[in-house]
């Protein structure tokens, strides 16, 4: 059977940067085992599977994929599908509604389309849990890590912590933009420190912009590093349990960042986070633009 895709690249309206994301349209029939493949097959950090929704009132049922296992959610590869259905609906004469609701191993996951005009341009997604802090990381272990120096760390806002709104990360910042930019994962360290409480991989930020940032306004500049040491563009499940986490450490009741990644690996990216908290419920929300960037198909059999 004929599978269509389309890749778009998410919190960029540059192509070719951002964090690319492969979502595939035509999923019937597929099994677990054939999704996983074809996310190895695409090679990005995620690969996004589409199918009718499960509940009438979802606009879609929406599998995602690493190139090793299924995640529950993720930040860009639900902002990059919506805006590929919102797009593909356009070329065909047909409206969704401006908030597209996805159902997700994690959860509900609404994303408000971002408009230009008549035209889509990104989208906003709100995640799909509470911010959940787990086990505290002892700063050694995530230096070596990063390959730092345990001075690196930063300790007096948030100790490194394993937190999520929908999937777990180790977050750490860092001291500085140099520090920043001489991370580099270590496989070593990485088998002795993690999974841990179901991270897998390090989110790394500073508050030390450096000269990219100033010129972008943005309030963070970010890493994040995966146990199959490779570096992810743009990561907006993490940036959403950063701002969450900051919010709670600043006792802050709104919080929002402009958070810049993927300066270092060529692949500039930028995303806004923001944290509400009403009534000790917190919101936490991510957005960002995308352009689309490549559309095909490949041969899969259904399977029975």
């Amino acid at each position: 059977m004929k599978r269509r895709y389309v890749t778009a690249d998410v919190f960029t309206d540059v192509p070719l940067q951002g964090n690319p994301v492969a979502v595939v349209l035509d999923c019937e029939g597929l099994s677990t085992e054939q999704m996983q493949s074809v996310a190895a097959e695409f090679g990005y950090s995620e690969t996004t599977f589409v199918f009718p929704p499960r509940d009438p009132s979802h606009t879609a049922w929406v599998r995602i994929f690493t190139p090793l296992r299924e995640i529950p959610f993720a930040g860009h590869p639900n902002i990059g599908t919506a805006f590929v259905l919102a797009t593909k609906a356009a070329e065909a004469g047909k409206a969704l509604p401006n908030t597209l609701v996805f159902d997700e191993a994690g959860g509900v996951v609404p994303v408000r389309q971002l408009m230009e005009g008549a035209a889509v341009v990104g989208g906003e997604l709100v995640a799909p849990e509470q911010l959940s802090l787990r086990s505290k990381v002892p700063v050694e272990s995530v230096a070596a890590c990063l390959s730092l120096d345990a001075d690196d760390i930063r300790v007096d806002v948030h100790p490194p912590i394993v937190a999520s709104v929908g999937l777990p990360f180790v977050i750490v910042e860092v001291r500085s933009r140099d520090a920043l930019r001489s991370c580099v994962p270590n496989p070593v360290a990485y088998k002795a420190t993690l999974p841990l409480d179901g991270a897998v991989s390090v989110y790394a930020y500073t508050q030390d912009v450096g000269d990219d940032g100033i010129q972008a306004g943005c309030d963070l500049q970010s890493r994040m590093f995966t146990p199959r040491m490779t570096e992810d563009p743009a990561t907006g499940s993490a940036t959403g349990a950063t701002v969450a986490l900051l919010a709670a450490a600043r006792s802050v009741s709104e919080l929002t960042l402009l958070v810049r990644q993927g300066v270092d690996m060529g692949r500039p990216s930028t995303l806004l986070a923001s944290c509400e908290i009403r009534g000790g419920t917190s919101t936490v929300r991510v957005g960002g633009k995308c352009v689309a960037v490549m559309e095909g198909s490949f041969w899969l059999p259904v399977l029975h």
